[in-house]
């Protein structure tokens, strides 16, 4: 009976030495992956890219790269004439006498809601085929970018194991230097 309680103790200790080096492994890993500094100093041409490529996004880029290539293609678009009303519209309120200022801006306003309904009809068209086209790109170009951002590369995630190891073997009651070889040939295939 004791040999069996002996043998599920050690079971328990090698689970709990099994689990604070996949503890130490985890934290390794994800204090190398939000390391922003560390990959910035290690690639700032690449961290120069995500930054600029977010505030170009956020500054509405894509909106004004939009109207600059359809202002190429189309020209400037013609300025607004100063009433919106039709030249035999115009005649038939001139007709009106006295009476014609309150029609007009009965006419005016009714149109005016005409042509805010009709533009905001015609920006859904457009903004339904921009996002049918940029959706995709946008997407692809943003989960590269998270990808970079928080990888865990080789050397981050060694240097950061080897901060928790030493950091635990500091701690009284924290494993020891036999420990420390065994974990460390074990796991030196995962940061490659």
């Amino acid at each position: 009976m004791a040999a069996e309680t002996d043998a599920a103790r050690d079971r328990v200790l090698a689970a709990r030495a099994g689990l604070g080096e996949e503890l130490e492994i985890l934290e390794a890993s994800a204090r190398a992956a939000v390391d922003i500094p560390a990959k910035v100093r290690k690639s700032p041409a690449k961290a120069a890219a995500i930054a600029g490529g977010a505030g170009f996004l956020v500054l509405g880029g894509p909106k004004r790269v939009f109207r600059a290539g359809k202002r190429a293609v189309f020209g400037k678009p013609d300025p607004l004439p100063k009433s919106m009303l039709p030249d035999q519209v115009e005649a038939s309120l001139r007709a009106l006498g006295d009476d014609g200022a309150a029609v007009r801006g009965a006419l005016e306003r009714d149109f005016a809601a005409y042509a805010k309904r009709a533009q905001r009809d015609r920006a859904r068209v457009r903004t339904l085929l921009i996002l049918t086209v940029a959706r995709p790109v946008l997407a692809g170009a943003s989960r590269a970018a998270s990808r970079w951002l928080f990888r865990a590369d080789g050397e981050g995630f060694q240097a950061r194991l080897d901060e928790i190891r030493e950091r635990t073997a500091r701690r009284p009651g924290g494993r020891g230097h036999e420990d420390d070889a065994r974990t460390t040939d074990a796991g030196s295939g995962l940061g490659s």
